[in-house]
């Protein structure tokens, strides 16, 4: 489950300032009389300005045993409620007219369905790029609230987006896994088995940074990439992938050993570990060109520095 500290989900704060208080709590004169024309007794009056003012803040209904007891103790005071007037409703029927009559007020639609579909498309969307959950849930909140609907609860958009988040990642492992031929899934899958001359698999070596610019770590470098070359072309892969996710699934799989991974599922294995070789294929040809460019500026900083010298002494000797 997503924490909802994570997210943009409203709640309430745990302190909340004086300041806040008299900003975001303090009915106007025109919510006291709206609510006091529409209550009959204190208990009532109180809980439905705590309804008004927390869903305008919020944009949901909190339970009133939520709502806290520094904003409980304040409505009252500010409206002149007798001291230790608490909110109460009797019958759910009450609650449920209650918000019924601040959604008109706050001019908000309730219609859950919709705003179910709205969080589902959105996540759906945004899930094929995106794979944090919070991301995924805040796109979604703000959809719901552009369409001015009343939000669900948090636990609607969590389940949704862990939900819609598993089946898109399913269908990009398959994707990438379905243009694959048979001989590059065995060759992946060679991998997490077959060991190096360091004793590890070969799996490791997909893992395993650029070292500094001399001339054999680049010639080391690029018997790497023809190794990586022949594995197959991560491109053709990677085809409509978002970057975002081939960095998650490839980052997955690093932060993994091959052991964890020949206990995944077979298509999430292969998907996982192409994901990792496109991005090592990606950063061996970033490091061959960082240190082709460190190589040649070493050599043109040599070469003027002799040059200089050659120069220096033929001023010597034309002196002489």
């Amino acid at each position: 489950m997503t924490s909802i500290e994570r997210t943009a989900y409203p709640r309430f704060k745990r302190l909340i300032t004086a300041h806040e208080l008299h900003l975001f709590f303090s009915p106007t004169r025109d919510e006291l009389q709206w609510a006091a024309d529409a209550t009959d007794g204190d208990e009532r009056l109180l809980a439905l300005l705590l309804m008004l003012k927390s869903y305008q803040r919020m944009g949901c209904f909190p339970a009133l045993e939520d709502v806290p007891a520094q904003v409980v103790e304040f409505v009252p005071r500010q409206v002149e409620l007798p001291e230790g007037t608490l909110p109460l409703y009797r019958a759910e029927r009450t609650a449920k007219h209650h918000r019924g009559l601040v959604r008109k007020k706050v001019g908000v639609k309730y219609d859950q369905g919709e705003a179910r579909r709205i969080v589902e498309r959105s996540i759906r969307k945004e899930a094929e790029a995106k794979n944090r959950p919070a991301d995924l849930i805040n796109i979604a909140l703000e959809k719901v609230v552009e369409a001015g609907l009343e939000l669900p609860g948090f636990s609607t958009f969590d389940k949704m987006a862990s939900k819609i988040r598993t089946e898109v990642n399913v269908s990009i492992r398959e994707g990438i896994h379905d243009r694959m031929s048979p001989v590059q899934r065995a060759r992946l899958l060679r991998l997490l088995a077959e060991r190096d001359s360091d004793g590890t698999t070969l799996f490791n070596r997909l893992k395993k940074p650029a070292k500094g610019p001399t001339w054999s770590h680049f010639k080391n470098l690029a018997k790497r990439l023809d190794w990586l070359d022949e594995l197959g072309d991560t491109s053709v892969w990677m085809a409509s992938v978002a970057t975002g996710k081939i960095t998650d699934f490839a980052g997955e799989a690093d932060a993994a050993d091959a052991s964890e991974l020949r206990d995944y599922a077979t298509i999430k294995q292969i998907a996982l570990i192409a994901c990792l070789a496109h991005k090592a294929g990606m950063r061996v040809r970033d490091d061959l060109a960082t240190m082709f460019t460190k190589r040649v500026a070493t050599k043109i900083k040599r070469a003027k520095e002799e040059l200089e010298a050659i120069r220096l002494a033929e001023r010597r000797s034309s002196r002489l």
